[in-house]
């Protein structure tokens, strides 16, 4: 398969790794493991034995049984304490996938991409072809973990079934559809009832994730950790360099969360992204025929609006029998915005929405969302476990902050604006049965970090590019710039000169002179 059509295929997983796990700035406090929180891990877990097997087992949906079956990879778990303050207690366990290198082995590369709550396995499976053809794929061992929470891996957040996250009942980061303080608090006690409790559904955190991240390395035997990070990867690569800046080799990310916005300026940030691709994606379909945003760009939002409101009252058939509602639509349109090869589909969704059909704008819903063919969403795994870190790395907002924030939101994406006079707003965290365990900033100033690389997309609409510049920057790193209008790139972009660089830097540590910048 060539890489240029991976692109499409990895939206679902990279289509949500964007609803990010930033936060407004809070007073330092001290992490778990140490009083600098940068200790090695405890040696029962640094030293244990790594055995590799058959991936077969750890499989959690169908299109991982398929991945999985390759002989090309062997899996492993990696056991991690629950909590690293008690590191005699409860353990979990972080399932991995590798692809071993094809040629002169450098060491192992670890991958992340992003979410919170996408599976690594799962994507460094889907990259298959990648490192079957690339420098890359023949000088490491590529190696994809879900993180605990995810995936394959214990404790595994489990919030709702398969039946409710068709009918949108698992709250949106993007919808603002928590209406009460009971409903809040109902979606942590399913939460913490299908999780095995409240230890295991708040030890999900990020800082726990980094804390794992250098067990890993040290389980794998590298003396110092290469590492790939897409989206909320930034986050997990930028806390690992600040907290251990000597156990890190290089790190390259791709799509920066913007590590100097609270986590309602982030999101912000995308609505205002989002808005943007609509804008263009509205002036280039004026230009051609049958156009179902109209041939007057400037009225596109309204035009958007007339054909997609009435979805809020009467949601439109597909073939199999299920029902388009609004928010499955939202989220199908923003996060087919991440792929310009899925742009298209969005047009041919809204003329399919005009004949009162909506077959097209559920099936990129679904693919956003994990959704099998058979129905399945991994247990809804990729959502459950999105929410859960994300309620245990952000600050609470009260039930008038989310108002505001929503408000806000559509004020900079008009096209999303439901026209319904505004009712009650509460955060989908409100009701999390521990506080937020991360410490903020998560990028508080990387100090004796060796040579990085942030790839940054100029029109990105999942991550803007003045995250990455501001990434860069943060961790005294090199920025490669790159004019492209999608969400994420490396590797499997079909970009020469993104891979020619980012090879160079794996394998070399030769980074790109400043100002460097990759065209289409």
């Amino acid at each position: 398969m060539s890489r240029s059509r991976l692109l499409p295929l990895l939206v679902g997983a990279l289509s949500l790794t964007v609803v990010a796990a930033c936060g407004t700035p809070a007073p330092a406090v001290a992490p778990a493991g140490g009083p600098d929180g940068a200790g090695p891990p405890p040696a029962r877990f640094s030293e244990q034995q790594i055995a590799w097997q058959p991936c077969g087992s750890f499989a959690t949906t169908t299109a991982d049984e398929a991945l999985y079956a390759n002989d090309r990879f062997d899996c492993a778990r990696v056991a991690v304490p629950l909590d690293y303050a008690d590191p005699a207690g409860v353990t979990g366990q972080v399932a991995l996938i590798r692809a071993k290198a094809r040629g002169d082995r450098i060491g192992s590369l670890l991958v992340n991409p992003g979410g919170p709550g996408a599976s690594g396995m799962n994507f460094v499976a889907t990259l298959g072809p990648v490192w079957d053809n690339t420098e890359v794929g023949e000088r490491f061992d590529v190696v994809g973990f879900d993180p605990r929470g995810v995936g394959a891996s214990t404790p595994r957040v489990d919030c709702f079934t398969d039946d409710e996250a068709d009918r949108d009942v698992p709250p949106g980061p993007y919808l603002f559809d928590v209406g009460s303080a009971g409903q809040a608090a109902d979606i942590a006690r399913r939460c913490s009832d299908g999780s095995g409790g409240v230890e295991a559904l708040t030890s999900v955190g990020s800082g726990n994730v980094v804390q794992d991240m250098d067990v890993l390395r040290s389980v794998l035997g590298e003396e110092k950790l290469t590492y790939l990070g897409y989206s909320y990867g930034s986050e997990l690569g930028a806390m690992y360099a600040e907290r251990y800046p000597q156990n890190l080799r290089a790190m390259v990310i791709d799509g920066a969360v913007d590590p100097e916005l609270s986590e309602s300026q982030f999101r912000l940030s995308q609505f205002a992204a989002w808005q943007r691709t609509f804008d263009e994606l509205a002036s280039t379909c004026a230009a051609g025929p049958d156009c179902p945003l109209g041939t007057d760009p400037a009225r596109a939002n309204e035009t958007f609006q007339e054909l997609t409101r009435p979805l809020l009252d009467r949601p439109v058939p597909t073939t199999d029998g299920r029902l388009l509602t609004h928010a499955d639509l939202v989220q199908g349109v923003t996060s087919s915005f991440f792929s310009p090869a899925q742009r298209s589909m969005i047009l041919d969704g809204l003329r399919e929405l005009r004949t009162g059909r909506g077959d097209t704008l559920l099936a990129l819903r679904d693919l956003a969302l994990g959704r099998g063919a058979d129905g399945s969403y991994g247990g809804a795994a990729y959502m459950d476990a999105n929410l859960a870190i994300r309620c245990m790395d952000n600050p609470r907002r009260s039930p008038a902050e989310q108002a505001d924030l929503r408000d806000r939101a559509h004020r900079a994406a008009p096209f999303l604006d439901p026209g319904r006079p505004a009712g009650p707003a509460h955060y989908e965290c409100e009701g999390w049965p521990e506080p937020p365990s991360r410490q903020l900033p998560w990028l508080a100033g990387a100090d004796a970090v060796p040579p990085t690389l942030t790839v940054s997309l100029t029109d990105d609409p999942g991550t803007p590019h003045q995250g990455g510049v501001t990434m860069a920057r943060r961790l005294g790193g090199s920025l490669l710039s790159v004019e492209a209008a999608q969400h994420g790139i490396a590797l499997y972009g079909g970009n020469a000169c993104v891979d020619r660089a980012v090879s160079d830097y794996l394998v070399d540590l030769t980074t790109p002179q400043p100002g460097a910048t990759c065209g289409r």
